[in-house]
């Protein structure tokens, strides 16, 4: 199984969020520290807020932090809503599905309970759960660390 960049961004967003609580991010830190584009992100945090993961805050003041505690936000839901639309074989596919084995393949019924499975792992997992007492992950996401290592690469 494969996860979208999406949803990996999504949840930096959410852990670079929890490790800098207590005030509004904004998207060029994210960007520096999760190493994506601002454009990419922007499109994930959009969807993230939609969703009530994230509050967004407009303007000169403006930021991001999380829509509701850490402790609340689950990883298989988290998963299962940015990953819900990508089938994980043609034989998921609703409209591309051109596979002659369909309705006699029993690998599709294993794949499913594989991903159910899958889901059911994550579903034991809160963000929380990835941030508190970690410390190395902690020292990476504070801010000031940001960006050091491309920097002091080039």
């Amino acid at each position: 199984m494969r996860i979208t960049k999406r949803t990996n961004i999504a949840i930096r967003v959410l852990m670079f969020c929890e490790v800098n609580g207590g005030r509004l991010v904004t998207k060029s830190e994210i960007a520096d520290c999760c190493n994506t584009s601002e454009n990419h992100l922007a499109q994930v945090i959009n969807q993230l807020g939609q969703l009530g993961y994230l509050h967004t805050q407009r303007g000169r003041n403006g930021g991001i932090e999380l829509g509701r505690p850490s402790g609340e936000i689950v990883i298989g839901d988290v998963f299962r809503a940015l990953e819900s639309h990508v089938p994980l074989t043609e034989c998921f596919a609703d409209v591309d599905n051109t596979c002659p084995l369909i309705s006699a393949c029993r690998l599709r019924l294993a794949i499913q309970d594989a991903a159910e499975a899958f889901y059911a792992h994550l579903d034991q997992v809160t963000l929380d759960s990835l941030v508190c007492d970690n410390d190395p992950l902690k020292a990476i996401m504070v801010t000031e660390n940001c960006g050091r290592k491309s920097a002091s690469a080039g």
